[in-house]
């Protein structure tokens, strides 16, 4: 570390009396230096000391200044007034205390102003006019903000030190007993983690505090009354001046480093200059002075191993191959720093320590100390060998033993300038010195006799000696780099405009030396390499040069290509290889190789190869070693050899040929898959291309290039493997150009093709090669599988064996396309009754859990008339066998599940609906109709009670039936129900105990048999309680119908019947009207209802019948011959049955304004305006959804 003056300023006033300078302080950005002296302010240019204004704005004597943001600045004073001042150094404000300003500062984040007195302290902001003052305990010497401005530290003095925060809570109370605290500073660096503050007092010590309170690290002494210290503001180093007349620089951790300057009175105030390693300095004796701290790089080298101080109190040793380094931590002014193998040498301001590498590896970087010399040696160099430390002083080199004996000394005539540690053995080594008179010696540490090298007529700046000690490189005070052979002196060369100089330690004839921004690299005789460098050459390793540029040590990697192509060129193939080793890249290596290979110098070449890993030129050259031992003479075949490894294959080519081996060229365009130039080699020789393309073909296989194997087997005619090739891997396209070329008997290959078409779903080129083939089976499954079904229909038309195949399949797809009738038709043809039952049964199933009642009831409907088909119509029901009878029985079972779906579908809807279309009298019906059959039989899936009670509640309250409301009501109270129902059937079922226990007379149900009147409900049957008469309901709106059903007397066939009721013409004439009325020959009609109506009345009354509903065919009343002729069609329903299991039922009108309808399909009755209704709207028949017309 060394101090410059820049300039200086002596201050007084108008009687020559020295005024103290108490405060100075920078601007923000550095550019101007202002200080105090007596009342007034002095303002400075930073860099030339020119005195650019004197201010006056305190009337007693300013005692401290601030920098503010804006290159303005804060001025107190004894006055008892604060001022600011703007950078155009004019007062802008003024605010004043009860005492004299001691301290001011600025919170660097929010520009806050702290100003300190004896008494107490101000907070000041641009934004707020007030200034907040706070009593403090004790007089206020100094103060300092945080970097971020959060806190603030006041020096007290009473010995303490207040951090608070920026709204002046105190958060800790430092005491340090009863010394006054004169300066504090917070550490400006910004990679610490936690706040520093470096504290000094009258105790005379340092120290430092983090936020909290907590100190860091121990008191350090300083011998003197402090008055102020400042950071630089990196935060890397501190000054401190005070009573010694003194400014000493320490680094952060308080260690001492050296004094910067020496003044005649006290130093009150030192401050650091922004970007800058400028010290300002003002004193008692009214001096003001500018020094520039100028840290010198202090580093030594060996080889690849590199140390150089750190922050003036480390030695970091770097190495520089690897990087990796380590850090010793001296704690004291690191001096001087020496390298030399295993040893390092550092010297400090009272010692000089000798470390040693803790194990002797190249790449270890643990060192430890070996000795230490407690003596305090003044030296201007310093190196060190394995034994002993070498000082340079002048024009004397003292040698001293690691035990601090000294050993030899060395009297020259000439100063010192270079000194260099050139090796040798323990003990024994050499060194280069370098003159001012230009002289070079060598010295060896055994010998007290020095050897004179060389002399130039120039001042020595650089020596340096290459690895075989027969060369010496210098450079001197013309920037001339001379190059000497060591045993005859002579000169061997020289280069202008160098300014350092290295040997390579690792290649003899190579050399780099720098200069004017350039470095050149030269080797043997050739001619430099030049390339843009800043810095200084200070080692040269292999293909590593070391450059220190200022500070910084960086590493150029030099490419060997230049030197190494220079050597190519004059065929000295070992020199390239030595050359190669340094560091070239992999392409350099690779043309190396070739190069000698093609030379023929096979030496250098498989060096180089090995070095590649390439084995395959490393077979290629083998070969040729083999074929030399062998007697082989045959260049153009060796250098084929060497062509084709080079990739010249053409060249290969004619170098075989040339040599009679075109056999071997074949072979090589067949490795390299160059097909077209194998073919035309073979062509040239035998004309045989067969076996060349079939293993092009199969190597396209290996590689998996199917497009082009499969190519090639066409090429060659192998069709089959070709199809083998392109059909699992899904070329179709590729395969239809195979198809089209094939000849119709090709069969198998055809067959093939169409298979692999099926498997990847590409009909149409399937259908197209079953065409070539003729298979009209296949082509008929393809359009089946396509549902083409107009082409297999079509196909079916021409060939009518073949339709069976069809029916099935369209079945299927008539059944999945809700076409169910359809596909019954076609499901009988193909003979398939029970798929059809199935497919309808999932469907029923599925319609159900989806809970589309309505489609539930269509498809048991169809359903029940499959169960049918398979009883046979000519058996009775008695005579049926045990499945049929099953059938039977799944028959009638489905209809009853038909019809119940049918009713439930619109009971569903009303619940879950927001609103529905159905009357409210046929919803009670329906769900009336349901429950019933629930609970005689059983609950089929799906169905809910729970809905149904609750529309019967809902709709019988509505409608005023009371009793049917209260009997749902409490049914409903014994089940589970849905969450949101239950407030409300709790508060319906208290409100219907006010109603009566009746219904009303309009949901009387009508017996039309025995005319009597029935309650709305009841739970046994759906039947009359009179005469136990069933009653026949519309499927539309599950009202009773007037219908009455009869028998026929014994003796008269349902055929006979027919006829005795449709066509007798005289009926006819009296025939029912659309109206109801009757026409002229209206006796014939009442004759025949009076008839009716007296068998009823006289029929005997029944008791109630259980709880299935079993039809006694003995209470319907019977018809004879007469009755049925007294009949017209419009009075009777006839439900015909091509089964003999199931009975045709005949149905009398009984009123006869009352129109009826019933479906010609389902035999399901309807209101005539129900049917019409439906009919119109929808076209087909609301309960089997048969196709319908209103003349039916």
């Amino acid at each position: 570390m060394r101090p410059f003056p820049i300039w200086s300023d002596k201050v007084q006033d108008t009687a020559g009396t020295p005024q103290p300078i108490y405060s100075l302080i920078y601007t923000y950005d550095g550019e101007y230096l202002i200080a105090t002296a007596g009342v007034e302010i002095l303002i400075y240019h930073s860099t030339t000391g020119e005195l650019q204004k004197t201010l006056k704005g305190h009337k007693d004597a300013v005692i401290c200044l601030c920098p503010l943001k804006g290159n303005g600045f804060a001025s107190g004073g004894a006055d008892k007034q604060v001022i600011i001042w703007n950078n155009k150094w004019e007062g802008t404000l003024k605010y004043s205390h009860n005492d004299t300003i001691q301290s001011v500062s600025q919170n660097p984040v929010t520009g806050m102003v702290l100003s300190c007195t004896a008494s107490d302290y101000g907070l000041w902001t641009p934004d707020i006019k007030a200034v907040n003052k706070t009593k403090v305990p004790s007089k206020i010497l100094c103060s300092s903000w945080t970097l971020d401005g959060q806190h603030f530290a006041l020096g007290l003095y009473n010995g303490n030190v207040s951090i608070r925060s920026r709204t002046g809570e105190e958060k800790v109370r430092i005491e340090r007993g009863s010394s006054p605290v004169w300066s504090v500073a917070w550490s400006p660096a910004p990679e610490l983690d936690l706040d520093i503050l470096a504290v000094t007092d009258w105790s005379q010590k340092l120290s430092f505090f983090q936020i909290n309170g907590c100190q860091v690290g121990k008191d350090r002494q300083l011998g003197y009354d402090p008055c102020t210290v400042s950071y630089f503001p990196t935060g890397d180093y501190l000054v401190i001046g005070g009573s010694d007349k003194k400014v000493h620089l320490w680094t952060p951790n308080g260690v001492r480093i050296a004094p910067i300057c020496d003044r005649q009175g006290w130093v009150w105030s030192c401050k650091v200059r922004p970007n800058h390693n400028h010290v300002a300095v003002g004193s008692q004796d009214g001096t003001i002075s500018i020094y520039e701290v100028v840290l010198n790089i202090v580093h030594g080298l060996y080889h690849d191993r590199y140390a150089f101080r750190h922050n003036l109190t480390d030695v970091v040793v770097q190495h520089l191959s690897t990087d990796q380094k380590a850090r010793i931590k001296c704690c004291d002014y690191v001096k001087k720093i020496s390298v030399y193998k295993d040893r390092l040498a550092v010297q400090l301001p009272d010692r000089i320590i000798i470390y040693e590498l803790f194990h002797d590896d190249a790449g270890n970087m643990h060192y430890r100390i070996k000795e230490k010399l407690q003596k305090n040696l003044e030296c201007n160099l310093l190196v060190v060998t394995s034994q002993a430390i070498i000082l340079c002083l002048d024009q004397k080199l003292q040698m001293y033993s690691f035990v601090g004996e000294k050993e030899r000394e060395w009297n020259l005539d000439s100063s010192i300038r270079y000194i260099k540690v050139i090796g040798g053995p323990s003990g024994r080594e050499g060194l280069l010195l370098g003159l001012k008179d230009g002289h070079i010696l060598k010295v060896f540490v055994d010998s007290a006799f020095p050897i004179s090298i060389v002399k130039l007529h120039s001042p020595i700046c650089c020596i340096d000696l290459n690895l075989s000690r027969t060369k010496l490189a210098v450079i001197d005070d013309q920037n001339t780099c001379v190059v000497y052979d060591i045993n005859t002196k002579d000169v061997l060369f020289q280069e202008p405009n160098a300014s350092s100089v290295s040997w390579n330690t690792e290649v003899d004839d190579m050399m780099c030396f720098s200069g004017n921004g350039i470095l050149n690299v030269k080797i043997g005789n050739f001619p430099a390499h030049q390339q843009k460098m800043d810095g200084l050459v200070v080692g040269f390793k292999g293909s590593q040069i070391f450059c220190l540029n200022t500070y910084q040590m960086t590493i150029v990697d030099v490419p060997q290509t230049t030197a190494m192509d220079r050597y190519m060129e004059k065929e000295e193939f070992d020199s390239a290889y030595q050359t190669a080793c340094l560091g070239v890249s992999e392409g350099d290596w690779r043309r190396l190789a070739l190069e000698a290979l093609e030379k023929l110098n096979l030496n250098v070449s498989k060096k180089a190869f090995v070095r590649l890993r390439d084995f395959r030129f490393l077979e290629a050259i083998k070969t040729i070693e083999k074929l030399k031992i062998e007697g082989g003479k045959e260049n153009d075949l060796f250098l084929a050899q060497v062509a084709a490894f080079a990739a010249k294959y053409h060249e290969a080519a004619r170098l075989f040929k040339r040599a009679g081996h075109v056999q071997r060229a074949v072979e090589m365009f067949t490795e390299l898959n160059m097909w077209e130039y194998a073919t035309q080699l073979a062509e040239e020789t035998d004309g045989k291309t067969q076996d060349i393309l079939l293993r092009k073909a199969q190597m396209q296989e290996d590689r998996h290039d199917m497009l082009a194997a499969a190519a090639t087997y066409e090429e060659v005619g192998d069709y089959a493997k070709a199809i083998d090739i392109l059909g699992p891997a899904g070329f179709v396209d590729r395969l239809m150009e195979i198809v089209r070329k094939l000849d119709k008997q090709a069969t198998k290959e055809l067959v093939q093709c169409a298979l692999y078409f099926r498997k990847h779903n590409h009909q149409a080129y399937a259908i197209e090669t079953f065409i070539k083939l003729d298979d009209l089976v296949s082509q008929l499954q393809m359009y089946i599988d396509m549902q083409q079904w107009d082409n297999a229909f079509r196909i079916g038309d021409t060939h009518p064996e073949l339709n069976k195949q069809i029916y099935l399949p369209y079945g299927h797809w008539l059944a999945m396309n809700d076409r169910f009738e359809e596909a019954q038709k076609y499901y009988i043809k193909a003979g398939c009754i029970h798929e059809a039952i199935r497919v309808l049964k999932q469907l029923s199933q599925n319609a159900v859990l989806q809970q589309r009642f309505d489609d539930a009831s269509f498809y048991y409907w169809t359903l029940s008339k499959e169960y049918l088909e398979i009883v046979p119509t000519d058996l009775d029901e008695s005579q049926l066998n045990q499945t049929q009878r099953r059938a039977f029985m799944q028959y009638k079972s489905c209809i009853e599940l038909a019809e119940i779906y049918h009713a439930y579908k619109s009971v569903f809807r009303f619940v879950e609906d927001p609103f529905t279309f159905t009357l409210p009298e046929s919803l009670l019906n329906m769900a009336k109709h349901v429950y019933i059959f629930c609970t005689n039989k059983y609950t089929p899936t799906g169905i809910s009670k729970v809905y149904v009670l609750y529309t019967m509640a809902k709709i019988s309250r509505n409608l005023g039936g009371f009793k049917l409301a209260r009997y749902a009501l409490e049914r409903l109270m014994l089940m589970k129900v849905p969450p949101k129902w239950q407030d409300t059937l709790d508060l319906d079922t208290v409100t219907i105990r006010s109603k009566p226990v009746t219904d009303s007379d309009e949901l009387m149900v009508t017996c039309y048999q025995c005319s009597s009147m029935n309650p709305p409900f009841q739970s046994k049957a759906n039947a009359c309680i009179n005469c136990s008469e069933l009653f026949v309901l519309s499927m539309y709106s599950f009202h009773s119908l007037p219908l009455v059903e009869f028998v026929l007397d014994a003796g008269i066939s349902d055929q006979l019947a027919e006829k005795l009721i449709f066509t007798d013409l005289n009926k006819e004439n009296g025939a029912i009207n659309d109206q109801g009325r009757s026409r002229p020959n209206d006796e014939v009609k009442g004759s025949a209802q009076s008839a009716i109506e007296q068998q009823l009345a006289t029929m005997p009354l029944q008791t109630k019948r259980g709880s299935n509903l079993i039809e006694n065919p003995t209470t319907h009343p019977k018809y004879s011959r007469q009755q049925l002729q007294n009949l017209t069609k419009y009075q009777v329903f006839v439900r015909k049955s091509l089964h003999r299991c199931v009975p045709v039922r005949y149905f009398y009108r009984v009123q006869s304004d009352t129109r009826v309808a019933m479906c010609s399909s389902c035999n399901m009755f309807f209101y005539e305006d129900e049917w019409i209704s439906e009919v119109l709207s929808y076209g087909k028949c609301p309960f089997c959804r048969s196709k319908s017309s209103i003349s039916e």
